[in-house]
């Protein structure tokens, strides 16, 4: 297999039309070897049939070059690969390809196959050679799909390319060339296989008249060289690092210098010159790595010599050239003899010897023609017309420019045939992309509405997630669609999704998406949106429903909408964030209907007795669905976060200081107790919370203390509050599975959180508040309870309150965070007998001094029951709520 000694050879000699030595190169080898004996030699019914084996790869590169040799063959004489004349006038005929495989069985009977029948009919022969290729690639191109190798898949594409070209195949060889290309991963580390495979892929290329992409392909071959000789990754049998090296910057330098010269011929000098002061360089290195007795070193001198011609230094370059062609022709190499002549042929000619350029391009042509160079073939004869043009020689000149219009007007038809080609793969390809869109319109379209379905909008939030953006997602219903669809009849009922569906897209924005969920119910994508933002948003829309003409539609009952919304935050998934504003839509049509709720930046955890992914897979069918009972508010599970900026100015935790019972320091503050007899030893008290203060300190300094707490107290959570969003991230990333994170709150525990006993409710007054309000609930779960939350809930917001007292009498302590509503704490309180902590915050009116105001109208509540908390010091509430509500589920 390549890059082998004996594929070089073989190669060689293909190349060189030393066909006769090529097949003797394949058919006497040792048959443990990968080109053992093929079917050519020992029956050629045995690749024209099926295998009942897999071709190993070696079996495949045999394949491929005894398929070369015969394709060389019948190019000889006069045929392509599928047995049509190459150049044959239009009465010959093809060869018929059916008789040839019945002649290859006839032959495998006799045991003649693959030998030259004498006095045989040649086209026959011919015949017999095109089937037996056709063959032979077909069973090299299936061992090639069949490997997992995709270098080596390459490396036969490419070659296989070189095979179609040698036949006339344009499409074909694009074909291979392109399926080639896409499987060499600019990753592949490098070795000779792939020098050799971008190698060959560059001269393909080349032949396809794409210069640029053979020159950047060569590129890649001769980088690649360079770093599997500095690497070391060459094997014993890849030959020397240096001459690896050389042969590919040999061959990048070639393609310079030809290219310099199309730019030459094309009257553009200027652009030419860099290209040949590359090939110049390229050449020189070359010569410098390779041994002096090296094969490579006359076709490293050939470059260098076409180079130095291309930059008018033509004294230099004869010497050189004219040494590479004795070499050359004693050698036997063809290609490289074709090309020192037609350098030579240049030199010549632009030194005024007109005689030895004549001989020496008519020799390059001769050679060009007879072994299928078709570059090489094209640029003698330009040359052989400009030289005769120049002795005003116009017979001479005349068949040679008949010759290269005719080979010029080949190439117009093979451009021809190739855009003839690429239109039908556009159309074709075009075809399919529309078929394929019309598949995924089914598959992601809602047929009533046309708005993406239930699919698409999993699809779609499962990528926003991933992607790490935090986007918000409404869930919105339609109340009361069953009466709807009773009052005008399922064809109304359509009419009104459709026409919530058009208010839906009109109130959102270009970046939004509105998918039909199930029945009555619509989802809402909104990326990089806060929960707030889509409140916003939502409730417009809201009041449009509410405010639009139904009556148009024959509806004559109210159209509204509730929407549930919720935003992600970090560690959520599609599941728990499509629960999270499931719940909060339940509150609304708890509430009354025609509303928008959302649950702000808390990391939406279902509780732990609520069931699993209910809401995200059973598809609500008709409109009552969402008029069932369900539970007023949403429980806070374990949180985590999304990145916010930390709020300082916070009052520090302070500790009160024991009473002291008297000493010689300290005089006792009122009569000691009477003495007691010992009693039973006391239940120890539960161990609180290590709380860090993350104000004032740097991340990796809350991480020190985090790691010391947790060594300290294993069994135990190390509460962080009021941290930056940079520490909330450290302390996730640094304890994954044991951080429990709450964005809102600036806070996190690291380690096991207590199971709840006891539960208390948070009602927050206003949006601004909420920050506080999230501190609380947050250290009131990880201290071990269970917490209920409800936000926004001053001024006017009171009446759910009022209408359903669930919240009120089913906690054990309630905690109220308000700073502008400072009355708020005043009013529960005398709406329950439930004890409260009342937390003051710095929020509101510019009036309120720093949250002052607010601590005041606490302080001055006439309410019983009612305990104040200094300003916005939610952790000092939510652990004070925390231990009454634990005591009390005792």
């Amino acid at each position: 297999m390549p890059p082998g000694a004996l594929h070089h050879r073989v190669t060689a000699a293909l190349a060189n039309w030393q066909l006769d030595d090529a097949e003797r190169l394949l058919s006497v080898v040792d048959p443990s070897s990968p080109y053992g004996a093929g079917p050519y030699e020992s029956g050629a019914a045995s690749a024209a049939a099926a295998r009942d084996d897999e071709p190993s790869l070696g079996r495949a590169w045999a394949d491929t070059l005894r398929a070369e040799l015969l394709v060389r063959r019948l190019r000889v004489a006069g045929f392509t690969l599928v047995g049509e004349p190459l150049d044959a006038p239009e009465a010959t005929e093809s060869l018929d390809l059916h008789a040839g495989v019945a002649d290859l069985f006839d032959r495998a009977d006799d045991g003649t196959a693959g030998r030259d029948a004498g006095g045989g009919d040649p086209r026959s022969e011919s015949a017999s050679h095109a089937a037996l290729a056709i063959a032979l690639v077909r069973s090299a191109k299936a061992a090639f799909d069949a490997t997992d190798d995709d270098l080596q898949r390459a490396a036969g594409l490419a070659r296989h390319a070189r095979i179609e070209l040698l036949s006339r195949r344009i499409d074909a060889a694009m074909d291979e060339a392109v399926e080639a290309a896409s499987l060499l991963d600019p990753a592949l580390p490098p070795d000779a296989l792939l020098v050799d495979t971008l190698g060959t892929l560059a001269g393909v290329l080349a032949d396809l008249e794409l210069m640029p992409l053979a020159l950047d392909y060569q590129r890649r071959a001769l980088e690649a060289a360079t770093a599997a000789a500095e690497e070391g990754t060459l094997g014993p049998d890849d030959g020397d690092p240096d001459v690896l090296v050389a042969g590919a910057a040999t061959c990048l330098g070639a393609l310079c210098a030809e290219l310099g010269e199309a730019l030459l011929d094309d009257g553009e000098p200027e652009a030419a010159v860099p290209h040949f002061a590359e090939g110049r360089r390229l050449a020189e290195q070359a010569l410098a790595q390779l041994p002096p007795d090296a094969d490579g070193v006359v076709s490293a001198q050939v470059v260098h010599g076409w180079a130095l011609v291309g930059l008018g230094e033509h004294a230099a370059a004869t010497g050189p050239l004219r040494a590479a062609v004795r070499i050359t022709s004693a050698a036997g190499d063809r290609a490289l003899l074709a090309s020192a002549l037609l350098a030579l042929g240049r030199a010549l000619r632009r030194q005024g010897d007109g005689r030895g350029a004549d001989e020496q391009l008519a020799k390059a042509l001769a050679l060009a023609t007879e072994h299928g160079l078709p570059r090489l073939r094209r640029a003698a004869l330009r040359e052989l017309c400009t030289l005769h043009a120049e002795l005003d020689d116009a017979g001479r000149a005349l068949p040679y420019l008949q010759a290269y219009l005719a080979d010029e007007l080949d190439r117009v038809d093979e451009r021809r045939t190739r855009w003839v080609e690429l239109f039908g793969r556009r159309k074709s390809l075009l075809e399919n992309e529309r078929a394929a869109g019309q598949l995924r319109r089914q598959a992601y379209e809602d047929p009533l509405t046309h708005l993406p379905n239930r699919r698409y909008a999993e699809a779609r939030l499962d990528g926003l997630l991933i992607a790490g953006t935090a986007p918000a997602l409404a869930v919105v219903d339609v109340d009361r669609f069953k009466s709807i669809n009773d009052a005008v009849g399922h064809p109304g009922g359509d009419a009104v999704l459709r026409a919530v569906a058009e208010l839906l897209l009109a109130g959102c924005r270009d970046t939004d998406e509105v998918c039909r969920w199930a029945g009555d119910e619509f989802v809402v994508l909104l990326p990089d949106t806060t929960a707030e933002q889509a409140e916003r948003a939502l409730e417009r829309i809201r009041r449009a429903v509410a405010a639009h003409d139904w009556t148009a539609l024959g509806v004559t009952v109210p159209v509204t909408i509730s929407v549930g919304i919720a935003s992600a935050t970090r560690g959520d998934d599609r599941r728990t964030l499509f629960a999270a504003a499931d719940g909060v839509l339940y509150d609304a049509k708890r509430s009354g209907r025609d509303r928008v709720v959302r649950l702000s930046a808390v990391t939406q955890t279902r509780a732990p007795d609520a069931p699993a992914d209910a809401p995200a897979d059973a598809p609500v069918q008709g409109g009552g669905g969402r008029d069932a009972a369900r539970p007023a508010a949403v429980r806070v599970g374990p949180v985590q976060s999304s990145p916010m900026d930390p709020v300082g100015g916070f009052a520090s935790l302070l500790a009160d200081p024991p009473l002291s019972l008297g000493s010689p320091g300290h005089p006792a503050l009122a009569p000691g107790p009477d003495p007691a007899p010992p009693a039973a030893p006391a239940r120890p008290a539960p161990a609180e919370l290590d709380v860090i203060w993350g104000v004032g300190r740097t991340t990796e300094q809350v991480l020190a203390l985090v790691r010391e707490t947790r060594d300290a107290h294993p069994d135990r959570p190390a509460l962080v509050v009021r941290a930056s969003a940079d520490t909330l991230v450290a302390l996730a990333g640094a304890h994954d599975g044991s951080t429990t994170v709450d964005a809102a709150a600036m806070s996190a525990a690291v380690g096991p959180v207590p199971e709840p006993r006891g539960r208390v409710g948070v009602l927050c007054a206003g949006t601004a508040d909420a920050s506080v309000a999230a501190e609380a609930a947050f250290v009131a779960r990880v201290t071990g309870t269970e917490v209920v939350r409800v936000d926004d809930v001053g001024g006017s917001r009171l009446r759910p309150l009022l209408t359903d007292r669930t919240l009120l009498d089913d906690v054990d302590c309630l905690v109220v965070v308000a700073g502008l509503d400072a009355t708020l704490a005043a009013t529960v309180g005398a709406m329950t007998d439930v004890p409260i902590v009342a937390v003051p915050t710095s929020t509101g009116q510019p009036g309120s001094f720093g949250g002052f105001g607010a601590l005041l109208t606490m302080l001055n509540s006439a309410s019983p029951g009612v305990v104040v908390s200094n300003i916005d010091n939610g952790h000092a509430a939510g652990v004070f709520a925390a231990r009454i509500a634990r005591r009390t589920a005792r």
